[in-house]
C-alpha cells in the first residue's frame, strides 16, 4: 500500500473525482500544450452526466479558458477502465491535434492515465506512489499487532516517510476550519434544489438540549457545517472523498471540543482512519462511479468508527470492530445525487453516518471486539456489490432517489 497521505487531499468541492480530479486533469494537459488554440475536451459516463451538478464543466473551462475549450458530453459512453473517463486533445493554429490523452478521475481526487495501474502524479507532487506498506490486510495488519504488541496508529507511525505527521496536522488544522467555517455561514447553497444551510441552526438548537441529545445534535451540525461547506465549493478534506468528506472531521471535532481530547490523540486518530481507507482503496474502491456511495459514505463512517474507537481506548480488535460495523452496515448504499448535486442525499448521509460512527464505537467498547465477520470480508463484499449494482445507482444521477426526487 502507498501512504496514507494519497487519501487526505486539500482542495475545493464539490466532489474529488468530479472536480478535484478533473480540475489537476486539465491544468497538466494545458501546461504540456500551452500553445494550443483551443482544447476539446470529452466528458464520459458518470462524468458526463452528472458533470454540470458537480460543477466540472466549470472547473474545467475555469483552468482551460472559456474562449479555448469545445467540450463534449458522452453520458451513455463508458470507457473501458472506469466510468469517469476523460479524452483531452490540443487543437493547434493550423486546425491539426498537437496531442491527446485520455485520462480517468478514480475517486479521492485521484486521477490515472489509460493503460496504467498507478495514480498520476505532476511533477513536485507531495504524494508518492512507492509501496511503502508490506502488508495490505486488515487480518495480516491485526497479526503483526498482536505479534508485535502494536496498535493501529504505531503500524501507520513506522511505516510511513518523515513528514506525514506534520501533514497530518495541517490536515487536522484544514478539518477544523471547514467545520468553524461551516457553522459561521448561512444562506443558500448554490445550485438548483435552492437548499438553505442548517448547520448554524442545528448547532444553537442543540445546546438547549441534555448532554446525550445535546452531543448527537452538535454532530449532525459538525457534519452538516463540512458537507455544507463542501456543497459550496469551499476547502475541505477528502476523507476519503468530497463527498463523503464531512463524516471524519465530525467525529473528530467532537471528541476535540467536547470531551477535550488533545491534538496528539486525533492525530493518531487520523493515522488510524487512513490506514482503513487505504485497505479498503487497495483491495476495493472509493470511487462512488465504480462501487457506488457505499465506497464513500461507507468508508467514511468506517474510518470515523475506527478512530473514535482508538481516541476513546479502544482494543486493536474493538477498533476492527467498530471499523466494520460503519462499513458492513452501508453495503449496497447507492450513489443517486438530486440534480447531479453533491447535496441531495450527501449532506444527510454525512450527518447520519459521523453519529452511526459515534454509535459504533461505543458499540464495539462494550464488546471484548470478537465477531463473526471480518473487516476484510465486507471489503470483498462490498467490492462485489458494487460490481453488481446497475451504472444507474452509481453516481449517473438517472437511478433511485435521483430519479424518484424529479418525478422522472
Amino acid at each position: 500500500m502507498k501512504s496514507i497521505c494519497q487519501i487526505y487531499k486539500i482542495g475545493n468541492g464539490p466532489s474529488s473525482s468530479h472536480t478535484m480530479g478533473p480540475m489537476r486533469a486539465a491544468d497538466v494537459f494545458k501546461r504540456r500544450y500551452p500553445q494550443a488554440r483551443h482544447y476539446q475536451v470529452n466528458l464520459y459516463g458518470s462524468l458526463a452526466a452528472t458533470g454540470k451538478g458537480h460543477l466540472t464543466n466549470e472547473t474545467l473551462t475555469n483552468v482551460l479558458g472559456k474562449d479555448r475549450i469545445v467540450l463534449e458530453e458522452y453520458p451513455e459512453v463508458f470507457l473501458p477502465e472506469h466510468p469517469n473517463g476523460i479524452i483531452f486533445r490540443a487543437i493547434g493554429e493550423d486546425g491539426k491535434c498537437l496531442g491527446e490523452w485520455t485520462v480517468f478521475s478514480i475517486g479521492g481526487g485521484d486521477i490515472r492515465e489509460k493503460g496504467s495501474k498507478q495514480i498520476f502524479l505532476e511533477e513536485g507532487s507531495p504524494y508518492s506512489n512507492e509501496e511503502i506498506y508490506p502488508l495490505a490486510t486488515m487480518g495480516s495488519i491485526l497479526e503483526w499487532c498482536r505479534d508485535n504488541g502494536r496498535t493501529l496508529w504505531e503500524y501507520v507511525d513506522l511505516h510511513e516517510r518523515p513528514g506525514y505527521r506534520d501533514y497530518l496536522a495541517e490536515v487536522w488544522a484544514r478539518m477544523k476550519e471547514s467545520v468553524e467555517n461551516g457553522l459561521n455561514n448561512e444562506g443558500m447553497l448554490p445550485g438548483g434544489l435552492h437548499l438553505q444551510r442548517k448547520a448554524a441552526r442545528y448547532h444553537i438548537k442543540s445546546q438547549g438540549y441534555d448532554r446525550s441529545l445535546r452531543n448527537r445534535g452538535f454532530i449532525f451540525s459538525y457534519a452538516l457545517a463540512v458537507a455544507e461547506e463542501n456543497a459550496a465549493g469551499g476547502k475541505i478534506v477528502t476523507a476519503p472523498t468530497c463527498g463523503s468528506a464531512a463524516v471524519l472531521p465530525a467525529v473528530l471535532y467532537h471528541c476535540y471540543k467536547n470531551y477535550s481530547i488533545n491534538e496528539y490523540r486525533i492525530i493518531r486518530g487520523l493515522a488510524t482512519a487512513g490506514l482503513i481507507a487505504n485497505i479498503v482503496k487497495t483491495n476495493a474502491s472509493i470511487s462512488g462511479a465504480e462501487v457506488g456511495c457505499q465506497g464513500e459514505i461507507g468508508v467514511a463512517c468506517s474510518m470515523a468508527c475506527a478512530a473514535a474507537n482508538q481516541i476513546f481506548g479502544g482494543t486493536v480488535p474493538q477498533i476492527e470492530y467498530a471499523a466494520e460495523m460503519g462499513l458492513e452496515h452501508h453495503l449496497g448504499l447507492t450513489c443517486d445525487p438530486v440534480c447531479g448535486l453533491v447535496q441531495i442525499p450527501c449532506i444527510e448521509r454525512c450527518a447520519f453516518a459521523a453519529v452511526r460512527a459515534f454509535d459504533a464505537n461505543v458499540y464495539a467498547s462494550l464488546s471484548d471486539g470478537r465477531h463473526r465477520v471480518s473487516f476484510d470480508e465486507v471489503v470483498k463484499v462490498m467490492k462485489q456489490t458494487g460490481h453488481d449494482l446497475p451504472s444507474l445507482y452509481k453516481e449517473t444521477g438517472k437511478g433511485g432517489l435521483a430519479l424518484a426526487t424529479t418525478g422522472s
